[in-house]
């Protein structure tokens, strides 16, 4: 077991490259877009649906309550980019029952992907929700002095997003790694299944705080009335 997916190359000539991480993230992409297509193609607003459709319907719900828990009062908005990223690392996290398959979120170059997308996505759905002078005056609150620090913090956190899932999915490979070379049929098998556990659990995590990111992002701030003084009267 390879700790990285990087590490496994299928093909090569001179510096391209196909490697496991490519490969099983277009597996993925393909896989979640003819799923998509096939459910929705047989999808049916009367009483009696296909269990995939619930299935579906179950998934979507949940996304869209997460959102609104977390301050977006319309989520139909950000629920095909929230909803997108949970199911991609969702789908890559249950696909590790299947042997020989690698997880891609077990890559850097994935995590940093995916980080990157929510990067750009903050502030496209709060120029769009605020206007571009309000999101832009936001990295100024409450004073012109946490302009830096405000940047800081964007670049941070999306560091932070990538290093988070990476860490978490690579850990998970490592102690099944040691665990085969110990003890080569119990363990294994539980840690698979706590494997998948933790997945959904990062994959999650990873998309509430996505959500979280763009609530602030779009979030009015209403300025203060300036503040009267009261006079005081002589009794």
């Amino acid at each position: 077991m390879q700790l990285s997916p990087d590490s496994i190359i299928y093909w090569q000539s001179g510096p391209w490259k196909i490697n496991s991480t490519i490969l099983t993230t277009w597996a993925l992409i393909f896989f979640l877009t003819l799923s998509s297509k096939l459910i929705a193609r047989k999808m049916s607003a009367g009483i009696e649906r296909s269990r995939w459709q619930n299935l579906l319907e179950i998934i979507v719900s949940n996304i869209e309550k997460q959102i609104v828990d977390v301050g977006l009062s319309e989520p139909r908005k950000y629920l095909g980019f929230l909803g997108t990223i949970f199911l991609f690392i969702a789908t890559a996290s249950v696909c590790t029952i299947i042997p020989g398959y690698e997880t891609p979120t077990g890559s850097l170059s994935t995590t940093t992907a995916l980080a990157l997308c929510v990067f750009f996505a903050v502030p496209f759905f709060g120029i769009n929700e605020i206007g571009l002078s309000s999101y832009l005056r936001s990295y100024m609150r409450p004073t012109f002095i946490m302009l830096p620090f405000n940047i800081i913090s964007e670049v941070s956190r999306t560091l932070a997003l990538a290093i988070r899932l990476f860490g978490n999915m690579m850990s998970g490979t490592l102690i099944i790694a040691i665990l085969v070379s110990v003890t080569p049929l119990l363990f294994p098998i539980i840690m698979r299944a706590l494997g998948l556990l933790t997945g959904m659990v990062q994959a999650y995590i990873f998309t509430v705080l996505a959500a979280v990111y763009i609530a602030a992002a779009t979030r009015v701030i209403k300025p203060q009335p300036p503040l009267i003084p009261i006079k005081k009267e002589n009794i």
